[in-house]
């Protein structure tokens, strides 16, 4: 038995009809009791119990213990004195339908999800100029994490990249690209991202890659959000492949990120680029960190590099060798002891210490519908 299923005793036949369809909406599995016995034996387990009104007076009659997580429904509107019923069983809430019908998705996939996890954590990384590696460097980061045996989502938030799965080699994988998602506002389990999108497995982690494709339109701002939320609620590291071009959904990104990281050349024209970028992240409120990609042709230093940019110096990283065939073969592997892999490491070892804001995307029963 699964000991997420949220538990529904409801008695009246068309408003359990429309819970089901609800379940089925929020990706959830209720499990159906047929009267206050029945719910007794899943009572202090189940992450969520739904009753309506001949429930909660039945319930009532059996002593039924108050917990927490316990949702009224009715129909709209509201019968009288339900309130007071829902009281006595020490209810969260009274939801009355149509109306509650968002909230109570929501309610329903945090519930078949689990207990939310306080350690994902999201991963911005631009570039400074067009070439500066920042796509190899995201794809980099999240098979490191994957080494290191977390669990790990990367979202390609660029258009016009070119595509994340190409700098994999998983150009021909089956599984959605952004333009098959479909996705708005709203909410998305982690569990459905696992298993619509390509996926890389190392022992027990895995990473799933959201990439964009070579035709159709780029994510929407509100589908990006709701895809990183996914991946913090299921305590993922999150990688997010940001676009140059400052836009709506790259801000839904960065505006969501722990950790915002440029990715330079040591050169004075990028070092200028890098300065830019970074006021306009400052006059949004988001610091970024430095990442200088070496050589310079003009034998700058990296910290005169990030001096000149007015940005703390995250990292350095050499060139890694034979990096253009192996993407050109579709082969990356970044060495385990190459200038990616050690970027990688400092840059996840960052990310570490910095406070999560888990807050973000998790449903409340408490919070106001």
């Amino acid at each position: 038995m699964n000991a997420n299923r949220p538990v529904a005793y409801v008695a009246d036949e068309a408003l359990l009809d429309d819970l089901l369809k609800l379940a089925a909406a929020a990706g959830c599995d209720l499990e159906l009791v047929p009267d206050a016995s029945a719910a007794r034996q899943r009572w202090s387990s189940a992450p969520l119990v739904l009753l309506d009104q001949t429930a909660v007076t039945a319930c009532v009659a059996q002593s039924l213990p108050t917990r927490a997580a316990i949702v009224v429904v009715a129909a709209d509107p509201e019968p009288p004195e339900l309130w007071k019923q829902a009281m006595e069983l020490g209810a969260e809430r009274v939801v009355t339908l149509p109306g509650a019908e968002p909230w109570l998705v929501n309610a329903l996939a945090d519930a078949a999800e689990g207990p939310p996890s306080n350690s994902g954590k999201v991963l911005a990384v631009l570039g400074a100029r067009g070439g500066a590696g920042a796509s190899v460097f995201s794809v980099a980061v999240g098979l490191t994490a994957l080494k290191a045996g977390d669990n790990t989502l990367l979202i390609d938030c660029d258009p016009r990249g070119g595509g994340l799965d190409v700098v994999l080699g998983a150009e021909t994988e089956a599984g959605f690209r952004w333009p098959d998602m479909r996705l708005s506002a709203g909410r998305i389990a982690a569990a459905s991202l696992h298993e619509s999108l390509p996926t890389r497995r190392r022992g027990n982690a895995q990473m799933t890659l959201l990439s964009g494709a070579r035709k159709g339109e780029g994510p929407a701002p509100d589908a990006v959000a709701a895809v990183i939320e996914a991946g913090r609620r299921a305590g993922e590291v999150v990688v997010c492949d940001v676009p140059r071009q400052l836009d709506a959904t790259a801000w839904a990104a960065i505006d969501r990120a722990d950790l915002t990281v440029i990715i330079t050349p040591a050169e004075v024209r990028a070092a200028i680029t890098a300065a830019q970028t970074a006021e306009e992240l400052a006059n949004r409120g988001t610091t970024a960190q430095l990442i200088v990609r070496g050589p310079s042709p003009g034998g700058l230093r990296a910290d005169e590099i990030a001096a000149s940019a007015g940005v703390p110096l995250l990292t350095t990283m050499r060139p890694e060798p034979q990096l253009a065939q192996s993407l050109e073969r579709g082969d990356f592997h970044p060495r385990s002891k190459g200038p990616l892999t050690q970027a990688a490491r400092a840059t996840l070892t960052e990310l570490a210490t910095i406070r999560s804001n888990p807050g973000r995307g998790h449903g409340d029963l408490r919070a106001v519908s």
